[in-house]
């Protein structure tokens, strides 16, 4: 290396030292971009008939092996260029710099392939996604802190390496009072959902397509960030809400234990409709639905008003989406069946003329 270095300045002892630091710096930037560029198109073509996860690596890599191989280059440019010591000094604090940002997208590139790699295992539109959106959950919102961290880490790094934040850094930690608690109030926020994110992790009250029912409305868990909690209404409006909205407030969370839930469906007869033909027709509804996962099914009269009594149908689907579905079957399903069978028996009114007055009297019929 000494060597080639020696020849490079003999070869331009000619030349102005600017001049020459310039045609240097040039020369070793473009055979740096044209060797990273001959590179990656190489590697594009090995895997563009291989699957995502391939073709999605090598395009992760092609901006920090961009940045991995130019910091290479310029340090080697600067060793062989004729620099003062100002130009020389400044060169070395730019690319100290420069590697501390390499460093943090080299990090933050490994953390998404791991992640990556990971998840590849589950599948969220599984039937039973349980386990699926536990650790898909619990792998997303660990990415979102890491990357904060890096950042984080990343800029902190980059200023302590200007000797006027480092003073000031050094002085503020030594007189850590007033100023320690200035900047507590102010990153407050931020510290407050960091905390609340690492414990959502660790306890999972909510995953990845959850289905909650959260300041009155019912929807899926559809994003998590490092900072707030996006929820799919089911009318397609999104719900955002911090991440310690879920550590602070009661909610619920529907598929919190197993995506299966048991609907409910309501039904309000005269007395004369025999019961047993409403439960035989209903185990007929479900046994030929589609959507009822032959877990539960039950008919019960679960209370009596004035005129008609009241009936309660119970049936179980594998999430909640199929629930719903399932519940607005039976509902359509029965109501044409006693129209048929028992149109009698449908609640109605009727009015009355009292006493010839010209007064109506609304009357439920018998």
């Amino acid at each position: 290396m000494t060597d080639l270095v020696n020849e490079i300045r003999a070869q331009g002892f000619w030349l102005p030292d600017w001049l020459a630091s310039t045609v240097i710096f040039a020369a070793v930037v473009a055979l740096a971009l044209f060797i990273h560029r001959l590179a990656f198109r190489l590697l594009t073509r090995i895997v563009a008939e291989r699957d995502l996860f391939w073709r999605s690596l090598v395009s992760r890599l092609e901006r920090v092996a961009r940045l991995a191989i130019l910091t290479a280059a310029l340090s080697f440019a600067a060793t062989v260029s004729p620099l003062t010591e100002y130009q020389a000094s400044t060169l070395r604090h730019i690319l100290l710099i420069a590697f501390i940002i390499l460093v943090a997208a080299m990090a933050r590139t490994a953390k998404h392939i791991w992640m990556t790699v990971y998840l590849r295992r589950f599948k969220l539109d599984a039937e039973d996604n349980l386990l699926a959106r536990k650790h898909v959950t619990q792998s997303r919102i660990i990415e979102r802190i890491a990357d904060l961290l890096i950042v984080m880490v990343a800029i902190a790094s980059c200023l302590m390496t200007f000797d006027a934040v480092k003073q000031y850094g050094v002085s503020l930690l030594a007189s850590a009072g007033v100023a320690g608690i200035v900047v507590g109030l102010a990153l407050q926020p931020v510290l407050k959902n960091l905390f609340a994110g690492i414990q959502l992790a660790i306890t999972q009250p909510i995953r990845i397509d959850d289905a909650l029912l959260v300041e009155g409305e019912w929807g899926n868990v559809e994003e998590i960030t490092s900072t707030y909690v996006v929820v799919k209404i089911w009318d397609w409006r999104r719900l955002i809400l911090p991440l310690s909205y879920f550590i602070e407030n009661p909610f619920q969370n529907w598929t919190r234990e197993s995506a299966s839930l048991i609907g409910n469906v309501m039904l309000y007869l005269d007395y004369s409709v025999p019961v047993p033909v409403i439960r035989r027709k209903v185990e007929e509804i479900l046994a030929a639905s589609k959507l009822w996962d032959k877990r539960v099914v039950n008919v019960a009269v679960t209370d009596f008003k004035e005129s008609v009594m009241e009936i309660r149908i119970l049936a179980s689907a594998s999430n909640s989406g199929r629930t719903f579905d399932l519940r607005c079957e039976i509902r359509e399903k029965l109501i044409d069946f006693i129209q048929q069978d028992y149109p009698h028996a449908l609640p109605h009114v009727r009015a009355v003329m009292d006493g010839g007055n010209g007064v109506p009297r609304r009357q439920a019929a018998e």
